[in-house]
């Protein structure tokens, strides 16, 4: 019984820290499968948490707050489109440029929030007892916004690689001169992807603040969003890896956060580390994996080079 109730916490928790990164890297995807690289992702996740939780404190309205953070990290993405397909700057200085700015803005607006507290989304089924301890513990700790992430993996995934516009879009990832053969504007598409990779971050932002933590701090990202710009390769520029890949993160989170709940006896430094370092494997091998298999898209294969 304890070893069920144990195991439905640990799955929980893991999918509750999979969701912001999750709906990031789901946007990130996207936007590479248009040959654009954004480390502005970072950036929009803090102004999507910051703005997100400045909504929800203001108006008690989480599905709100959800909506301000997204349409901040959007806003925020325009500025990496215009550097980049506007102005013709490198997109790896561009994305940089794009995540200080973020963290000083929220820096600066976010001070009168720091510490301060919220009530963000409820658990999907309070005190469950469906007779299952496992189900019980995931159904008494997960919330809406991990269910609307997992469920727009196979909808993303469905798009790009079974719709028209998806097709679209992969085609100007892999050949700009075959995609304006089609009559397709590049930039335009480009622009578009940007756009709800902005958005999609500034959500995940959203969510960590106002449903995940339920309160504010300064660089409370802690390059979440620079994972998912790396996850993006581990997940071949695939939506329907989005998911595994991402748990991988999320559940070595939540493991090290229990580890340390125990009082393990090792530094927390250390342990805090971990996930961050199964990032850098997982990328690693899947780097090499994919290095020469024409995995990544063709068009966004010139910039990594």
């Amino acid at each position: 019984m304890e070893g069920a109730e144990f195991a439905g916490a640990w799955i929980a928790a893991s999918l509750r820290a999979t969701t912001p990164l999750l709906f990031a890297l789901l946007g990130e995807t996207l936007v590479q499968r248009t040959a654009v690289i954004n480390l502005g992702v970072e950036g929009q996740m803090l102004v999507g948490a910051c703005a997100g939780f400045a909504a929800a404190s203001a108006f008690g309205d989480p599905w709100l707050a959800l909506l301000v953070g997204g349409m901040t990290g959007l806003a925020l993405s325009l500025v990496h489109a215009g550097l980049c397909l506007g102005a013709g700057a490198n997109q790896i200085g561009s994305g940089i440029a794009v995540w200080m700015l973020g963290l000083g803005l929220t820096s600066f607006f976010g001070r009168a929030y720091v510490g301060a507290k919220i009530e963000g989304f409820g658990p999907l089924v309070r005190d469950a007892d469906t007779g299952v301890p496992l189900l019980d513990q995931i159904l008494s700790q997960l919330t809406v916004t991990t269910l609307i992430a997992v469920a727009l993996v196979p909808i993303i995934g469905l798009w790009l690689f079974r719709s028209r516009t998806g097709l679209r879009w992969r085609a100007v990832g892999e050949s700009f001169e075959t995609a304006r053969a089609l009559g397709l504007k590049p930039w335009l598409v480009q622009v578009q992807a940007i756009m709800v990779g902005g958005f999609l971050a500034g959500v995940g932002g959203a969510v960590l603040s106002v449903d995940y933590t339920e309160t504010w701090a300064q660089d409370m990202t802690k390059g979440a969003g620079l994972v998912a710009v790396a996850l993006v390769i581990a997940a071949r520029w695939n939506p329907f890896l989005a998911l595994p890949v991402a748990l991988l993160f999320g559940g070595s989170e939540a493991a090290v956060l229990r580890l340390q709940a125990q009082g393990i006896d090792v530094s927390s430094y250390l342990l805090a580390t971990t996930p961050y370092l199964i990032c850098i494997l997982v990328v690693w091998i899947s780097y090499v994996r994919i290095r020469g298999s024409g995995g990544m898209p063709a068009e966004l294969s010139r910039i990594f080079g």
